[in-house]
């Protein structure tokens, strides 16, 4: 095991405890405090121009960028500053990552889910017409271009970066609408609250890869690295609609075919792998997994 990866471990026997309708939970500020040695910040700001060379072949390169030339046009309209300030103890910031899975459905998990401090979810994740379940309320919402859609202005967008090319498209989409296209067609502009719009730390992502899922797959899913994000910043955290169903299915909620199963056919995500990081960190009391219908 790794210094680093020791560092992380060691947190889970000790730390500050938030305590919520009688379950407790453990700070992760000592291992925020060893993480900004080397991490910084979970999200990307405009003073950290460099990205690792993985991370910039995750995805396709067709054309190269200077990545410093990105961040400094990228900064230039959006803030860059981080939103999340130092701990408080006394406080008990409730988050409830909201996965997609089709164990959502039926399952009533709407108020309960509307009831914390912080609702993220990820990429497509319609509520309209799913609010006893999933809930209505969103602050955060985790997508890649691909996956882009308009926001409400009350919503902060977090942009997930798997190459360059997705930091020149968030440019792009809040300002002069030049990119159309990656591997996929993207949305040319984008209705967002600019103010809101953060990024995913491209070293955070590959600190996790590195960690975390060790490599399986080509890279974590989105909602793995959202979960982590979530664990740095919230003191409590409450997880839904992740996995499979009751009858084994990988399907989204919003789905009528409940055999789709395309996240664990498509071979860039190692699902069963990211499903045991999951019931590790709930054996250990560090998050609460509701496990759907």
């Amino acid at each position: 095991m790794s210094k680093e990866t020791y560092a992380f471990c060691s947190w889970f026997g000790s730390g500050p405890v938030c305590i919520q309708a009688n379950r407790t939970r453990v700070r992760l500020e000592a291992v925020r405090d060893h993480l900004k040695k080397w991490v910084s910040v979970q999200l990307f700001g405009p003073d950290q121009v460099k990205a690792d060379q993985k991370w910039q072949m995750l995805q396709p390169q067709f054309k190269p960028h200077n990545i410093q030339q990105v961040l400094l046009r990228l900064f230039q309209v959006i803030p860059g500053r981080s939103p999340y300030g130092s701990w408080d103890p006394g406080r008990c910031l409730r988050c409830a990552v909201v996965g997609n899975s089709g164990n959502l459905r039926g399952a009533g998990y709407g108020a309960a889910i509307d009831g914390h401090n912080y609702i993220m979810r990820i990429n497509l994740a319609p509520t309209v017409g799913y609010e006893d379940d999933a809930g209505s309320h969103t602050t955060h919402h985790f997508m890649y271009p691909e996956s882009a859609k308009n926001l409400a202005a009350n919503v902060s967008f977090v942009l997930v970066p798997f190459k360059t090319l997705d930091l020149v498209w968030i440019t792009s989409a809040l300002s002069t609408g030049q990119i159309r296209f990656t591997y996929a067609p993207v949305k040319q502009f984008l209705r967002v609250d600019k103010d809101k719009v953060q990024i995913f730390n491209p070293a955070f992502f590959k600190y996790i890869h590195d960690h975390w899922t060790r490599h399986h797959g080509r890279y974590p899913s989105t909602g793995m690295l959202v979960l982590f994000f979530a664990l740095h910043v919230c003191d409590e955290v409450n997880v839904f609609g992740f996995g499979a169903d009751s009858r084994g299915n990988w399907h989204h909620y919003w789905e009528q075919n409940r055999y789709s199963g395309e996240f664990r056919k498509t071979g860039v995500h190692d699902a069963d792998y990211e499903a045991q990081i999951i019931e590790q960190l709930s054996k250990a009391g560090k998050i609460t997994v509701f496990p759907g219908k």
